[in-house]
């Protein structure tokens, strides 16, 4: 089982960014989609969720109106589209996954700052 996060990096505050995750090894399209992150001396919360089929979403408040949670169950993809970023987003992001089992990535980077 592999969860693979890319896309993370450097970015000034209001840029944006696309996360994305790729899944192998287990049924892809059984499992419910989660990215989570954790900041420095903080614990890891749940920053945005999606069900197996796609069909719904959900948010932490903080990133309502600028995240963007999707998936692909053709290519074993999820997506997370970050927009209007601030300094509060710094952190490192994880992908997850969770039905029966739960599998986790190794995490991607993103800071924000000038």
């Amino acid at each position: 089982v592999q969860l693979v996060e890319s896309g993370g990096g450097l970015v000034q505050p209001g840029g944006s960014l696309r996360l994305s995750c790729a899944a192998s090894g287990f049924t892809f399209r059984w499992y419910q989609m989660r990215w989570y992150r954790q900041a420095p001396g903080k614990e890891r919360e749940l920053v945005a969720g999606i069900t197996s089929s796609g069909g719904t979403t959900n948010y932490a408040d903080s990133v309502k109106g600028r995240f963007t949670i999707s998936r692909d169950n053709g290519k074993n993809m999820v997506y997370l589209q970050m927009n209007s970023l601030k300094p509060e987003d710094t952190a490192v992001y994880y992908c997850n996954a969770y039905s029966i089992n739960e599998y986790w990535g190794q995490g991607t980077q993103v800071t924000v700052s000038s």
